[in-house]
């Protein structure tokens, strides 16, 4: 199976992502965050590293959803063998929903790169299943900024209140409109399911319900 989680900026889920696989043991996609060319460049100066970024990230998430093709197909192929389920820590779906689309909102990506974005992200969703299950966490304003401080990344420090309430509001459009499959919106404003076992299995008893509608 694949399993993914979005959200925002520190919305936690990396942290989700490592106890779901450590609980269910499952492999781990990450984001391709630690050793990104672009990153640090990106938020010193988002108009001129924008769609370079934006292009890095796309490649990345391309590059997980063909290893999780290939584990489905492998799987398909051996329909005795032990399933093999990843869990993602963020998608393809949210690079062009949400991030590419928000730098050209706002005026940060030109027209021209925006475009160009979005046709290879089309071309792209032509090779590209669904996840089984997507994982939503909803955060408002306070909880990704005591995350993000908390986390510690300098070039992540100077993000500000406008750029991630404009990624929430896109958040929040991408949720109330996705279709391509079961949705589990988990609201982690008042869940600390990283410090607080209660909360943990919480999650556990809402994914397993979720999942086990999946299988049926």
């Amino acid at each position: 199976m694949h399993i993914a989680i979005t959200g925002n900026i520190g919305a936690g889920k990396t942290t989700l992502a490592e106890l779901l696989a450590a609980h269910y043991g499952w492999e781990v996609l990450y984001e391709a965050v630690d050793g990104n060319p672009y990153l640090a460049d990106f938020y010193a100066d988002m108009p001129r590293w924008a769609f370079n970024l934006q292009i890095y990230f796309l490649n990345s998430r391309f590059a997980q959803m063909k290893k999780i093709l290939v584990s489905q197909q492998a799987n398909s192929a051996s329909p005795g063998s032990q399933a093999h389920t990843m869990v993602q820590d963020r998608t393809i779906y949210e690079d062009a929903s949400i991030f590419a689309r928000n730098l050209y909102q706002d005026g940060t990506m030109p027209e021209r790169d925006y475009f160009t974005y979005r046709n290879l992200f089309e071309n792209m969703m032509s090779m590209v299943r669904p996840p089984d299950l997507m994982i939503y966490l909803r955060a408002d304003l306070p909880k990704l900024r005591k995350q993000i401080q908390k986390r510690g990344r300098s070039f992540e420090q100077a993000i500000s209140n406008e750029y991630l309430g404009n990624l929430n509001q896109l958040y929040e459009e991408f949720a109330g409109s996705y279709n391509l499959g079961p949705l589990l919106i988990l609201d982690v404003n008042a869940l600390d399911y990283a410090n607080k076992p209660a909360d943990f299995a919480e999650v556990i008893r809402q994914v397993d319900a979720r999942m086990s509608d999946v299988s049926r």
